[in-house]
């Protein structure tokens, strides 16, 4: 994932200034050839012991650090509303007693609605402490989808017995049309116009259960803690289950790698959203192990969501920071032109944490020069590989081999397992953090591990060097994504993706690769309006069809695509035309996740007459 950064963001070179120190974790391997050409990585150090149920750091905490904040919020009159550990211990407790006095289950589990906030934080520790699974369902499915259809598939699929949502009213037609009559609905406030809801309230009052010790006591390894729902980019979400062996182990493997976590309780202030794996599990369950404090930020990298992320930016000083290439990218004119912004962001920060995609030079450079101006040296910028199935933390880097596309090696406790698969290297996982499977759901279960038991990621993986394998490795790209043209040739979606939108940056948010059996690729391209709006700041917000058609736009994107062409090294590589979607992509037919990523597949089968048009001739190309 390389490219030239824009003039104006090379001050700092990579290797200009030093890295800020931190502690970190050594991640040695073994490895293990075989005469079919698999590999097997192993780590060289073991994983250390884990606790038996992610509860108990709560007890731990709030016996040691009763009044440290664990989780706090803005609150309607501007501060912050705080919770400690030992509230959210006592609230656990009593949420726990109410939730086992209503016979709820895996089979009948908790089910939320609504996105990050204290009070999903209450529902969440109740479950856990409870036994009983929860799952956090995007909102997006409830407040954007226009049919409600993965929403209605979900219910159907985790037959919930309770369904929470902070705010009743802007839930009311998902629920009305989708949650059963026999689960009950659990609300911070509002009504429902139709229905009767619980208040939370009266959950928090629930005097603690006789029995609740001896039930906290028998939750175990294998113990379901929660149901995490994939993005559904390949069809309907599956539900993953996440056990209390999972939660944390994974937990010490995040530990034991990042071992600056283990210097002193990290500060986090983070949008992420917890009905992913990143939000939910890596960035709350660090904040807890490590006896953290997590500001909830209900900002997000939109103009509209990004000056809530300053304010909260201003006040609170992170000693990591966790966010998607876009949450950077949209920082980056703020930490620009605010020193004391600026100085207030980079003060305590040990690292930052990206994932979700690659951060192109540009941003990566920007930040690397604004961490120096502010501290001197370079903050350590960290990635790696996960998914939603192991939990999510699996291979990471280091901070001094840290780079856009390069993933690492497994972390302790994991195990690699790299396959020849058409040229590349499919790579599957091993661990205490991978999933035991899918919910109500055996066939695709049985599917997503192979007959050594190894997790399929569906990934591809290429070392750093061939002859060096701990050097790393690179993300090769997803293996259903790649197709041949018409020659023959093999076509590497993921790395010539990567390479597109890192060209075309700030224009191109992502890009489609379209060419199945034909003789040349085309390109389907989704704009960042954002970063259009950075080229001509005179583009009315939100308005995909007037950034497409505007001029400047246009002219800009075609000078990027002739810098991409240059770097094309064959047919594999040349994209010969490329069209700017004007219309955006869709939930509910799934070609977008909730979470923003897209599905090449899904795009290239709803947008088949503009792609047939775009070979004919017929459609309005950009060309070279």
């Amino acid at each position: 994932m390389s490219a030239t950064a824009a003039k104006g963001d090379q001050t700092i070179a990579n290797t200009a200034h030093p890295l800020r120190p931190i502690s970190f974790g050594d991640i040695g391997i073994t490895i293990d050839r075989r005469d079919d050409g698999t590999i097997y990585i192993r780590p060289a150090t073991a994983l250390g012991d884990y606790p038996v149920r992610i509860t108990d750091r709560l007890h731990h905490w709030a016996r040691e650090a009763p009044d440290r904040v664990f989780m706090a919020e803005r609150a309607e009159a501007g501060g912050w509303r705080e919770i400690t550990y030992a509230q959210m211990l006592d609230a656990a407790r009593r949420i726990a007693s109410a939730l086992l006095a209503r016979g709820l289950s895996a089979d009948r589990p908790i089910v939320i609605l609504s996105g990050n906030s204290l009070d999903h934080a209450l529902i969440a520790f109740g479950a856990l402490y409870a036994g009983i699974p929860f799952a956090p369902v995007s909102p997006a499915y409830s407040l954007i989808s226009k049919d409600y259809g993965k929403l209605s598939y979900l219910m159907k699929l985790l037959t919930p017995g309770l369904v929470f949502v902070d705010d009743a009213a802007p839930f009311a037609d998902a629920i009305r049309l989708n949650v059963p009559e026999d689960a009950e609905v659990v609300v911070s406030r509002g009504v429902l116009p139709d229905r009767d809801v619980t208040m939370l309230g009266e959950l928090l009052v629930t005097p603690e259960a006789a029995d609740l010790d001896v039930v906290h006591d028998a939750i175990g390894p294998d113990t379901i803690a929660k149901f995490l729902l994939t993005s559904g980019s390949t069809g309907n979400p599956k539900a993953v289950i996440n056990t209390q062996r999972m939660l944390c182990a994974n937990q010490i493997m995040i530990r034991d790698t990042m071992a600056f976590l283990k210097d002193e309780p990290p500060v986090i202030i983070d949008w992420l959203p917890w009905n992913h794996t990143f939000g939910g599990n890596h960035n709350i369950g660090l904040t807890l192990l490590n006896g953290g404090s997590m500001y909830l930020d209900a900002g997000k990298p939109t103009p509209a969501g990004i000056e809530q992320t300053i304010r909260n930016l201003r006040e609170i000083s992170p000693t990591v920071y966790f966010n998607v290439p876009k949450g950077y990218e949209s920082l980056l004119p703020y930490l620009r032109e605010d020193a004391e912004l600026r100085t207030k962001f980079f003060s305590k920060l040990h690292a930052m944490f990206f994932s979700g995609a690659g951060l192109s030079p540009y941003v990566w450079n920007s930040l690397d020069e604004l961490s120096v101006l502010a501290t001197g040296a370079r903050v350590p910028m960290l990635t790696g590989l996960g998914a939603t199935e192991t939990s999510p933390y699996f291979m990471s880097v280091t901070p001094a081999t840290s780079r856009s596309g390069h993933v690492g090696l497994p972390v302790p406790g994991n195990e690699a397992k790299l396959v020849p698969n058409n040229g590349k290297l499919e790579v599957r996982a091993k661990g205490p953090n991978i999933t035991p499977g899918y919910w109500r759901q055996p066939e695709l279960t049985a599917k997503a591990f192979d007959e050594e038991g190894y997790y399929i990621f569906g990934d591809a993986l290429k070392p750093v060097d061939p002859d060096d394998f701990t050097a790393g490795f690179d993300f090769d790209g997803r293996i259903s994504e790649d197709f041949k043209l018409g020659s023959g040739t093999w076509v590497s979606v993921g790395p010539l993706r990567a390479r597109f939108v890192a060209t075309c940056a700030p224009l191109v948010r992502d890009v489609v690769i379209a060419g199945i059996n034909r003789d040349e690729l085309s390109a389907l391209v989704i704009l960042d309006l954002d970063g259009c709006r950075l080229i001509n700041p005179a583009l009315p917000l939100n308005d995909l069809a007037a950034a497409t058609a505007d001029p400047l736009i246009r002219d800009a994107f075609r000078d990027r695509l002739v810098q991409f062409m240059a770097g094309s090294t064959g047919s594999s590589t040349r994209i010969a035309r490329a069209v700017l979607l004007d219309t955006p992509l869709s939930i509910d037919r799934g070609e977008v996740t909730d979470k923003g990523s897209v599905n090449q597949r899904a795009v290239l089968e709803h947008r088949a007459e503009l792609i047939e048009a775009i070979y004919a001739g017929t459609a309005s190309v950009i060309t070279t």
